[in-house]
């Protein structure tokens, strides 16, 4: 029987879409509900397993970690994109690893759930009411302001069309913009630069890279406008997080909501917890019922296609 590990599954969802008892004479699954501590912590843990189940970047796939589980066979990811894995130590330690499908939408609709969140002042009025407030705060509106999206893909595109909707005005910027798809949804190419002091939201949707890691540093905040609010649904490394800290505390800028973070989950005692102009979630973006009935159904069919030597969504080809 083949031993397979579903790291970091918070919320139990693998018992839950997965009918267990159905796989019983071909596979053994061990579900990890916990993050782990430490690669250490990992490396015990994981040692006699031949499979691994993982969502997203949860648990770093490291070399260091890889090289320590030697009956380690097969990874299979949620996604087809995990810069957490190392794929060079995975191939080299001849390890097949397979992603499934993703919706983009999800990640688009929770941006406007921290846009909305962050512009109607929700945290601090849901807050209230349950103290038996009433009305406390004076929003702002979204109609007529300048929304700035940093990567016009597919996720950038959604959340460019539903500004649209709102009627706002739409700039864009990133290394690779496509003129004509920004023409397309009438929105205004810009560099990094113009878009960072004329918007009065900025949304991070460029994919995690060495070009695009402290994309935005203090001396980016200093462009922006005080009235300005940061939304970041992408990758936490996007932003330098110390110097956001310190912005949010000087009130250099008026708000960031948040779903990433430099380290996740998310320390209790972060100093990010603590900030009343930061409204955090806790990465949740492409977490939905919709997207988890294609992860883990998905990752059964790829072990079952490697385990007959047809393997299906290759990620290290």
């Amino acid at each position: 029987m083949i031993k397979v590990a579903i790291l970091d599954d918070y919320q139990d969802a693998f018992r839950q879409i997965i009918d267990i008892k159905k796989y019983k004479d071909k596979y053994d699954f061990k579900i990890f509900n916990e993050n782990f501590n430490n690669e250490s912590e990992a490396i015990n843990a994981l040692e006699d397993f031949e499979v691994l189940f993982i969502m997203r970047e949860r648990t770093p796939m490291t070399k260091s970690l890889i090289e320590s589980l030697p009956k380690l066979k097969f990874i299979m990811t949620s996604g087809m994109r995990n810069k957490s894995i190392d794929l060079d130590a995975a191939k080299k330690n001849n390890i097949t690893v397979c992603g499934t499908e993703i919706n983009p939408n999800p990640a688009a609709e929770l941006t406007w759930a921290l846009i909305l969140g962050l512009l109607r002042n929700m945290k601090q009025e849901i807050d209230n009411m349950f103290q038996g407030y009433w009305q406390t705060t004076i929003g702002n509106e979204l109609k007529g302001k300048m929304l700035g999206i940093i990567g016009l893909g597919k996720i950038g595109r959604q959340v460019a069309k539903v500004a649209k909707a709102f009627e706002m005005e739409v700039c864009a910027w990133s290394e690779n913009l496509n003129l004509s798809e920004a023409n397309a949804l009438g929105v205004l190419p810009m560099s990094k630069e113009d878009l960072l002091k004329n918007s009065d939201i900025v949304s991070i949707h460029v994919v995690l890279g060495n070009r695009y890691r402290n994309l935005i540093t203090i001396k980016e905040f200093e462009m922006m406008k005080k009235t300005a609010f940061l939304i970041n649904t992408s990758r936490g490394p996007i932003i330098n997080e110390n110097d956001l800290i310190q912005v949010l505390k000087d009130e250099r800028i008026a708000g960031v909501g948040l779903d990433v973070f430099e380290k996740e989950p998310l320390p209790q005692d972060h100093k990010l917890r603590f900030l009343p102009n930061a409204l955090l979630l806790p990465h949740i973006g492409y977490v939905t019922a919709e997207n988890y009935a294609k992860f883990y159904p998905q990752m059964i069919l790829n072990l079952d296609s490697c385990l007959e030597n047809k393997p299906i969504r290759l990620i290290n080809k």
